[in-house]
């Protein structure tokens, strides 16, 4: 338990460092914390605060810093954040279209990157697997074939296959009047079960075509079937805290490669309610350990379905990055009901 002044100077401290980057000196914290306290009372407070390990003196300087500690205790005691003023959450409205989820899930992800400058991600659960609605086939040229794949949202995936042999646009044609009055709505997989047994009664050439659609298609469907997408990982390159430690961003840099780690990260936070923020350690992450993640559910008629998050440094400025998540997902959410 800290008393008043211990916890207005600790206030302050976590508030310079956030905005200057800087270890906050004693007249410093005189200065702002609009105490009526000598230089000597404030190294006195700072000395029993490092003691009880909720700030640091680094070695080059007199000043000190926060600790993840000190972080945490900001975040639950003393921090008090502003909604979004309404024209702000209306831009942001206006930013997410509701035309189709993968398109929804991209901007919101590029909005928490622009708006905190940090790296937005936006997780999704597993999609199952996509349908067609309408396949086509057109010749490019010789031996090169455009796959045109319409989903049943309207979204259309276009995939060039290279063949070992020329085909006339009559013969495609035919190829797509086969897959569409046979296969319309079903899966890729369910496609391929039931074609196995069929593609020994089609001619070898229309059988060799068929199999690169396919294969084109499992391409596709394994691209719609993302569930992480993740804006602005440069951001970092540029965040006092990182910009020197190049081994530090490596390791960040393929903590988002890999995704594995933090998708499990988030799903954990998808559990919960509301705004969950974990500094430093409390990831449970190496790669995170200087920083924090701000994650926020949304949901979708009522049900969760996703998580959305900011990665930042543990020195970011909570006040502002918090409400831009939280209003964040409940848009996405919004706009992800009415698709």
């Amino acid at each position: 338990m800290l008393n008043e002044r211990a916890q207005i100077l600790l206030k302050t401290l976590v508030e310079r460092y956030i905005s200057e980057g800087q270890p906050v000196g004693s007249r410093t914290l005189q200065q702002y914390s609009g105490l009526e306290v000598s230089s000597a009372t404030v190294r006195n407070v700072m000395a029993d605060l490092e003691e009880i390990g909720l700030v640091s003196s680094p070695h080059t300087s007199a000043g000190r810093i926060p600790t993840g500690l000190a972080y945490r205790l900001f975040i639950d005691t003393m921090l008090v954040t502003k909604p979004l003023d309404s024209a702000r959450v209306q831009q942001l409205e206006n930013q997410l279209q509701p035309d189709n989820p993968s398109r929804l899930i991209t901007q919101a992800s590029n909005i928490l990157s622009e708006l905190t400058r940090f790296t937005g991600v936006v997780a999704s659960a597993k999609r199952n697997a996509i349908t067609v609605r309408q396949i086509e086939f057109l010749r490019l040229g010789e031996k090169r074939v455009l796959l045109i794949i319409v989903m049943p949202d309207g979204e259309v995936e276009n995939r060039i296959l290279l063949m070992d042999r020329d085909y006339s646009q009559s013969q495609l044609t035919e190829a797509g009047n086969f897959l569409n009055q046979n296969y319309v709505g079903c899966s890729f997989s369910q496609i391929r079960d039931r074609l196995r047994g069929e593609l020994q009664q089609l001619h070898q050439d229309m059988s060799t075509l068929m199999a690169a659609a396919l294969a084109a298609g499992d391409a596709a469907e394994a691209k719609k079937s993302e569930d992480y997408v993740i804006s602005g990982e440069h951001n970092l390159l540029h965040v006092q805290d990182f910009s020197t430690d190049m081994n530090r961003l490596r390791s960040l840099f393929a903590l988002f490669e890999q995704k594995t780690e933090l998708m499990q990260l988030l799903d954990a936070s998808r559990r919960g309610q509301g705004i969950h923020i974990f500094v430093g350690s409390e990831s449970g992450l190496a790669s995170l350990d200087a920083c924090s993640v701000i994650t926020a559910p949304y949901s979708v008629d009522g049900q969760v379905v996703g998580t959305l998050a900011v990665v930042g440094p543990k020195r970011m400025d909570y006040e502002r990055v918090i409400p831009i998540v939280d209003i964040t997902a409940r848009l996405l959410g919004n706009a992800l009901s009415k698709n």
